[in-house]
């Protein structure tokens, strides 16, 4: 799991500061298009660098016992050096996608004679197959679609792979955008670009539903044929459909049976759990919680029963003590783990599969989010298990995974909806 309390921990040799301080160097002091340049000269052709000891330093680095294993790190560095500096700017964030996009034009090893630039090509050649390489390629697919934003998505983006949908979704950055040696500094540039597209999503969302209630105020007034000419369109920010969308909304700011919220519902459980004697206990309240939201016909599909059973084994050994904030915890974390995905080792997912069959993927989402709103600490969690689908399937065409598009958009609404800031007066007027 990549976070932002990860760090490069990794010892760094002398010869891998001297490189990293003359890019420092050089970012600070030349324009994107030189700096480019200059990775051109020392990584893709690995020659003619204007600088004899910088070429030095590099040499002995690839030539290490280490280096097949190092490299990639030194690299990765190296890359985020410019990137940490350009995305500060919105006049050098263009620059960043055509970094990346340089290792595309890695040179054959055999056609220069230096041993040391031989062996360079061929490092660079295998850090294109390195996760570094991959969060690079998704970072630069963030960047580009930030800087060309579109006003209405892409009615084709089902044709896309999974992968490429990356950017429409900041709440996997943290754990897709980040490799385990990134420094902190870059986990600072991803935290910045998350906050800035997680912004931009609200605020889309926030006038795609402001104009749904002024078309509505305006059919209720009887001036509908006129509609078009009075306030400019605004289109769905989403890749759901204007109707599962409008679902969503009111599934997830609605008021529940007895006019409750689904914030006020996890509040009153939590306040009435501090009077419970027992954690075995409970677990059997918490069952009654989670499916106080779902359809009964899935009950009937014993569902219900494999989340009873599941529920009655966690944690056992605890099943006599009193509920506590870190039983909360340990709960919805495995809870989720059940119910979406346990690990990138152990990928099955048929549970979640099998709920968005039956019930749909904005009530499923429903119950994981019920799940948020009792413990906030486990928000990360949950971004997790959807990491390591995005991950499992970031090759697939989205067209063959639709219930997978939707339930990750779903999620985007739910948790923008009740940990962003979005301004709510709206959503509830259109309730």
């Amino acid at each position: 799991m990549h976070t932002l309390t990860d760090c490069y921990l990794r010892r760094t040799s002398q010869e891998e500061q001297q490189l990293y301080d003359h890019l420092l160097y050089c970012v600070q002091t030349e324009s994107p298009q030189q700096i480019i340049e200059r990775f051109r000269r020392l990584f893709i052709t690995a020659r003619d660098y204007a600088v004899p000891e910088v070429r030095q330093a590099l040499d002995k680095i690839v030539s290490t016992k280490n280096a097949e294993d190092n490299f990639k790190l030194v690299l990765n560095r190296c890359c985020h050096i410019p990137i940490n500096r350009w995305q500060m700017q919105s006049t050098t964030q263009a620059a960043i996608p055509a970094l990346v996009g340089l290792f595309e034009e890695t040179l054959p090893p055999g056609s220069v004679y230096s041993r040391s630039a031989r062996r360079t090509r061929l490092l660079v050649s295998q850090f294109k197959e390195s996760e570094q390489y991959l969060t690079l390629q998704r970072l630069a697919h963030v960047v580009e679609s930030n800087l060309n934003p579109k006003l209405k998505p892409n009615p084709n983006q089902g044709e896309q792979t999974v992968g490429n949908l990356i950017d429409r979704y900041p709440y996997l950055y943290e754990h897709c955008l980040l490799s385990e040696d990134c420094s902190y500094e870059h986990q600072q540039t991803v935290r910045h670009i998350k906050t800035r597209m997680q912004h931009q999503f609200e605020l889309n969302l926030s006038k795609y539903v402001t104009y749904q209630v002024r078309l509505a105020q305006i059919a209720r007034s009887k001036q509908h044929q006129s509609r078009d000419r009075l306030i400019q369109p605004v289109y769905n920010p989403t890749l759901l459909s204007d109707r599962e969308l409008g679902a969503a909304l009111r599934e997830f700011v609605g008021r529940t049976k007895g006019h409750y919220t689904h914030r006020d519902l996890a509040q009153n459980f939590l306040t009435q759990s501090i009077k419970t004697t027992s954690y075995r206990a409970f677990k059997d309240e918490l069952y009654e919680y989670l499916l106080g939201s779902m359809d009964s016909q899935y009950h009937q599909l014993q569902f219900n029963d494999k989340l009873y059973d599941y529920l009655k084994n966690t944690l056992t050994r605890y099943d006599t003590q009193k509920p506590s904030e870190f039983l909360l915890l340990r709960t919805s974390s495995k809870l989720l783990n059940f119910l979406v995905v346990d690990s990138p080792q152990r990928p099955d997912h048929y549970i979640f599969v099998d709920m968005i069959t039956n019930m749909g993927a904005t009530p499923t989402v429903l119950l994981l989010l019920k799940i948020a709103l009792l413990c906030r600490q486990v928000k990360p969690h949950l971004e997790k298990r959807f990491s390591i689908l995005f991950n499992h399937y970031e090759a697939s065409a989205g067209e063959g995974v639709p219930w997978l598009i939707k339930s990750m958009e779903n999620v985007h609404i739910a948790l923008s909806i009740h940990f962003g800031s979005m301004d709510l007066s709206c959503l509830k007027q259109l309730m």
